[in-house]
């Protein structure tokens, strides 16, 4: 089921791309830079690296495309976005088992291979964003699951993923398309 983008809503200026550098201030921390925007953002565990491996808890250093999102329609109800969205439902999975065919894809339940479920018990993918990361160009190991989505309150690490607060995720939502990308750096 899609989810439709109140497309009127839209504003006449989109973003073309995120920029993500690591803050001085902690190892999981990080500054998003969203045109004159500067909001605080939480990174992968083991800080940054450009050689991603699954499991190794480090945020890709790469320019990422913006490819679609999942939205609990349960949580979250304004949906002001030209990206192509899908609510998420408890079936919906996405697996990070490299030695399996649909390693960095999406999956549905039941499904015995390890994944990652869509909708969680906390809001961490109320607004899950999928980037670009080792899927047009997939390669066994090097990473899966890697999201833009919403950060754990005080911004403790993430698994590699790239995390705003609630509210700074709403508020560029509605200036990301499929044309935006995440830069890190």
């Amino acid at each position: 089921m899609n989810v439709r983008a109140d497309n009127s809503k839209i504003p006449d200026k989109t973003l073309r791309r995120l920029l993500v550098r690591r803050a001085p201030t902690g190892r999981s921390q990080a500054i998003l830079q969203a045109g004159p925007l500067r909001l605080r953002a939480a990174i992968g565990r083991s800080q940054t690296t450009s050689r991603k491996r699954e499991g190794d808890g480090a945020t890709p250093i790469a320019t990422m495309k913006l490819i679609s999102g999942y939205l609990r329609g349960d949580r979250v109800r304004e949906t002001r976005t030209a990206l192509p969205v899908r609510r998420a439902l408890a079936h919906m999975l996405w697996c990070d088992a490299p030695e399996h065919a649909s390693y960095n894809r999406a999956v549905n339940a039941p499904f015995r291979p390890s994944h990652e479920r869509l909708v969680r018990d906390d809001e961490l993918y109320d607004i899950c964003i999928v980037m670009d990361w080792n899927l047009s160009a997939r390669k066994r190991g090097c990473g899966s699951a890697i999201f833009f989505h919403i950060a754990r309150p005080g911004y403790p690490p993430t698994e590699g993923c790239v995390a705003l607060h609630p509210r700074d995720m709403r508020r560029l939502l509605p200036f990301l398309t499929a044309r935006t990308s995440l830069q890190v750096l």
